[in-house]
């Protein structure tokens, strides 16, 4: 009986501890809340804040003091590692995130434009493909020049394929004008120019102007949404004042005045693209295979006398030429010149690049594409994607000014230590993906990347076609984004 009722005890004591723990777990609780809740000077903080010391200033003077009293730590870094660190994050963003730096793809309208500015053009060029008496001024046939800067057809192929056979997440062609951040105008300005007569073709650049200028949404922005790919030095030059608030896709801004009016480019409107390379792809394996075989220190293969900054490769060639693991050729593009180009660029360690009649030239990309690490000596030079590119880590910048003084460039060369060439020649089998043009097109190659900079852009021209929408015109304030050098009569301000 005694064993029985102490089991009944028992069973009668365990529900009066159960709530007796429940009670003081709860006053535990509740203890903290109030010690979490109200600081020492009485003001709740609402919510639960870590760590909660002040209650917000809204005053600059009392908070200046403050700020003051207890400066945040500064740290430092060894700026080599600083900006070693700063590459890699980058290139982790890049390849691991998908939509990096987006946060939403781009909204492109593509016109629907008469078929005399786009696919009457097209069939120009392959109807006439294999002419092979057509050449430029220096010899080099105008078809594969054409192909160069064929950048205006794979971002026209791409933005016209169905979805359905699409890859590109940064861009979104939309079918309705009031839903697009930028509109894309498809006319092939290069093919019209080299294979037109030219009094035929200055007449069609006449038309498509017209016919540009007339959309409402043109008239709506003044252009400044509009994407118009003028590739080539040459293409669309008669008309270019016309439409200069629009967004050029260009291959370089050449500052030299000789192909492009002062205020008609400049980086916060238009984009830099890369040549369409003319030799092919040397991938991570061919760049591991053929590294026994680059015994060449230094090769260039091109016409070796140039106009306006191409000067210096006359100079360059005459300091070079004979030297010790210097290979300089003269030659011009086509299936021959592809083939020795493709050649001396996989044996060889660097590959030169000077400026050409512009400060870029294709020959920067093939090399890169090539696995050749490209020592570029282009004082004036403007590289596509370098807002999501870092190409101190593929190539060499040298200066116009060191690169001719006897013996300097070798030297130069020749102290670069193995562990560093190494280091380059991946970064360049990793970087090549970003300079081959293909369809459909791929993430992370040049296509893609117009779009990730073309979003970098979008705020700013909102800004500026809302502002230019509300100036009146009695105002002096005139803001176009035109970063000028200074002269006799200005000086040099970003306006």
């Amino acid at each position: 009986m005694m064993r029985m009722g102490g089991k009944q005890m028992t069973r009668s004591k365990s529900p009066l501890l159960v709530l007796t723990l429940v009670l003081a777990a709860l006053s535990l609780l509740f203890f903290f809340f109030f010690l979490f809740s109200f600081r020492s000077d009485g003001f709740s903080d609402g919510p639960l804040h870590p760590n909660p010391i002040y209650k917000p200033e809204t005053s600059f003077v009392a908070s200046l003091e403050r700020f003051l009293l207890s400066p945040p730590s500064q740290m430092t870094h060894d700026p080599k590692h600083l900006d070693d660190l700063l590459f890699n994050t980058d290139t982790q963003r890049l390849y691991a995130d998908p939509y990096y730096p987006l946060t939403m793809p781009v909204r492109v309208y593509v016109y629907d434009m008469p078929p005399k500015f786009t696919f009457d053009l097209l069939r120009l060029f392959i109807t006439s493909y294999k002419d092979t008496s057509n050449l430029t001024s220096n010899g080099s046939p105008v078809h594969r020049l054409i192909e160069q800067h064929s950048i205006d057809y794979w971002l026209w192929a791409d933005l016209i394929a169905p979805e359905s056979e699409r890859l590109l997440k940064s861009v979104v062609r939309v079918h309705r004008q009031e839903e697009a951040d930028l509109f894309y105008v498809p006319f092939f300005t290069t093919i019209s120019f080299f294979l037109m007569e030219k009094q035929q073709c200055k007449s069609l650049y006449r038309e498509a102007l017209k016919w540009i200028t007339d959309q409402p949404a043109w008239n709506q922005s003044g252009g400044r949404d509009h994407i118009i790919p003028v590739h080539h030095p040459w293409s669309f030059k008669s008309v270019r004042r016309s439409v200069k608030n629009a967004i050029w896709l260009l291959p370089d801004m050449d500052s030299t005045g000789n192909w492009y009016k002062p205020g008609q480019v400049y980086l916060e409107k238009d984009l830099i693209l890369p040549y369409v390379a003319n030799v092919d792809l040397c991938d991570a394996r061919c760049v591991s295979e053929t590294q026994s075989r680059r015994t060449t220190l230094l090769f260039f293969r091109g016409r070796l006398k140039r106009n306006a900054g191409g000067k210096i490769r006359a100079k360059l060639v005459a300091e070079l030429s004979g030297a010790e693991g210097v290979s300089i050729e003269e030659g011009t593009a086509g299936e021959g010149g592809k083939a020795a180009a493709q050649n001396g660029m996989r044996k060889s360690i660097f590959c030169l690049n000077p400026a050409g009649d512009t400060p870029s030239s294709a020959r920067l990309f093939d090399a890169i594409v090539s696995g050749c690490i490209p020592v570029i000596v282009s004082d004036e030079l403007e590289l596509p994607f370098e807002g999501i590119l870092d190409y101190r880590k593929i190539a060499l910048f040298v200066s116009s000014g060191d690169a001719v003084q006897p013996g300097w460039l070798l030297t130069y060369l020749r102290n670069i230590s193995p562990a560093q060439i190494e280091e380059m020649r991946q970064n360049l089998a990793k970087y090549s993906r970003h300079f081959i043009y293909s369809s459909p097109a791929q993430p992370l190659g040049p296509e893609d990347l117009v779009w990730r900079m073309m979003a970098g852009k979008l705020v700013n021209i909102k800004l500026h076609t809302r502002r230019s929408q509300r100036v009146v015109k009695e105002s002096r304030s005139i803001c176009t984004c035109d970063c000028r050098r200074p002269n006799s009569t200005t000086s040099g301000h970003l306006l």
